[in-house]
């Protein structure tokens, strides 16, 4: 995770200074089938590449396979010809745990040591292995799923796993009693409230990730000072797309994207 959180920190600031390119992801929603497939092109660092992903919400129950599957096909941008073929699945989850890493290393308080988990599929995995390596020292993690058994399973294995005092709570606003909320899943509708959140916490808010998702209440949006990681995807598939949707948000309301954050042209904290 440390060399993942170093790649992902510079892809922000390269696209931050204009010196990448990253079209929005274009959706094929599969609703008969409960989910959709994504397509993500990018060029960044001299590499070009697409990731092909899905989203299926099922997947654990129905057929023992995770939720989020994906490949990543690599090319060279001399040619075009086709280096690799890769798994996009592990790739995904790491890279979208160091984003979270990158998010509490730039925007919460230095002195944070408590952290909640609200979900505890594989994503709240990633995200805990990347806050542990940009926390020096954390006290406590308080874990939270609508599933009681899934939150014990957590525990169990990250505590072991990372070293970590990791405690199951048995409510959303007992999770949310901490300096760090990270919100991990596929609510679409508020599933943290601002009556849950103390001033100054930070709250990296990663499973909203398509249109109609939502897991802030709209209160709670429009008090917090908003980072996104891209302004067009975020509006559009973001925490901030049911808001900004019902007109209750504005995109010109976002404080600055996690890139100008990272490359130091903008301070947010």
């Amino acid at each position: 995770m440390s060399e993942v959180l170093k790649a992902v920190e510079r892809a922000f600031v390269l696209k931050a200074r204009g010196e990448a390119i990253m079209p929005p992801k274009i959706y094929l929603d599969l609703p008969e089938y409960h989910g959709d497939f994504r397509a993500m092109p990018a060029y960044v660092d001299g590499a070009a590449g697409l990731k092909w992903v899905s989203v299926y919400p099922d997947n654990t129950t129905k057929h023992g396979l995770p939720t989020v599957i994906g490949l990543i096909v690599l090319s060279d941008p001399n040619n075009s010809y086709p280096l690799a073929i890769m798994d996009g699945t592990y790739i995904t989850g790491m890279r979208t745990g160091a984003a979270g890493g990158v998010a509490v290393k730039y925007l919460a308080r230095r002195n944070a040591r408590v952290v909640g988990i609200i979900g505890a599929g594989k994503q709240a995995r990633t995200q805990l292995m990347a806050i542990r390596e940009v926390i020096p020292k954390i006290d406590l993690v308080k874990i939270y799923d609508i599933r009681p058994d899934a939150s014990r399973k957590y525990a169990e294995e990250m505590g072991v796993s990372l070293g970590l005092n990791i405690k199951p709570v048995m409510t959303v606003a007992e999770a949310a009693d901490a300096d760090v909320i990270v919100m991990v899943t596929m609510g679409t509708g508020p599933v943290l409230l601002k009556k849950h959140v103390k001033p100054g916490t930070h709250i990296n808010a990663i499973g909203a990730d398509a249109l109609g998702k939502q897991e802030l209440d709209r209160v709670l949006v429009a008090s917090a000072k908003v980072v996104v990681d891209d302004i067009e995807q975020a509006s559009y598939s973001g925490e901030i797309n049911v808001p900004i949707g019902k007109g209750e948000y504005k995109v010109s309301d976002i404080a600055a994207t996690l890139g100008e954050v990272v490359a130091g042209l903008k301070e947010c904290r």
